[in-house]
């Protein structure tokens, strides 16, 4: 071989390294795939508003004890309500229906009828029915909010209410449930991701789940293409709402 082979085959060797190595540092610049944020910055997930909608266990169990106390008065409501429980549900259940229970109480009560030689009702007897009534129902009331605290829910009671959380955060005022909008389904998305992960982070052997996060992903980066041919300002509004940085979402993704 002659000197001049050998010094084309040495710079093309060392043109290939170069390449290498600069694809090598690119690749550890790129933000994660799956958290869509670069190693040690937490930050720009912990304040995106996916993740100040999503409820998580530790978040449950850390909220306040629901029950009641007759005696004082008080009542504490789940800050978690189970699924199926909205604010109307709420104050059907522990405004209107207790205040009515207690008024029927009081009116079926003999001591609401007319004395004799039509005498009015005893109103003191009438006020202690009342309030013994009223403790009776606040002990139930207490014991009721403890059956629909969400604690009492399974894994998939809790992902039930967190998508219903993210399809009401991330769909327009004039149509509260649009599961077709892209932020949505980018959203929920990022969600099952996230929860995938964190699986994959215990169970590292899981193959099955693994192939479900390579899908996923792919299917997010989907749903933003298509979002950022229709608005490049809703895509990256929706990007930093979840969290996730360009380049994350972009080229090729390597799980």
């Amino acid at each position: 071989m002659s000197a001049r082979s050998r010094r084309t085959k040495q710079t093309l060797k060392t043109n290939i390294q170069r390449r290498e190595e600069i694809q090598r540092q690119a690749q550890a610049n790129r933000p994660h795939v799956v958290l869509g944020h670069k190693s040690g910055d937490d930050a720009k997930w912990t304040s995106s508003d996916l993740a100040n909608v999503i409820i998580t266990e530790a978040a449950i169990l850390a909220s306040p004890l629901p029950g009641s106390d007759y005696k004082e008065g008080t009542l504490q409501l789940p800050e978690y309500m189970n699924y199926g429980v909205g604010q109307a549900e709420q104050e059907m259940l522990f405004d209107v229906l207790p205040a009515l229970t207690v008024e029927t109480q009081v009116q079926l009560s003999p001591k609401a009828r007319p004395g004799e030689g039509s005498l009015p009702p005893d109103a003191d007897a009438l006020a202690k029915i009342e309030g013994v009534a009223a403790k009776f129902e606040l002990y139930k009331t207490g014991m009721f909010a403890k059956l629909i605290d969400l604690r009492n829910a399974n894994a998939r009671g809790i992902a039930y209410e967190n998508r219903r959380r993210i399809i009401a955060a991330f769909s327009e005022a004039e149509n509260p449930n649009d599961t077709g909008r892209p932020e949505v389904q980018a959203a929920l998305a990022t969600y099952k991701i996230r929860g995938v992960w964190a699986h994959l982070s215990r169970c590292k052997k899981d193959i099955v789940s693994r192939r479900s996060l390579r899908k996923l992903i792919h299917e997010r980066a989907k749903i933003l293409r298509y979002l950022k041919k229709v608005d490049e300002d809703r895509y990256d509004r929706v990007l930093e709402r979840l969290g996730l940085e360009r380049s994350a979402v972009e080229g090729e993704l390597v799980v």
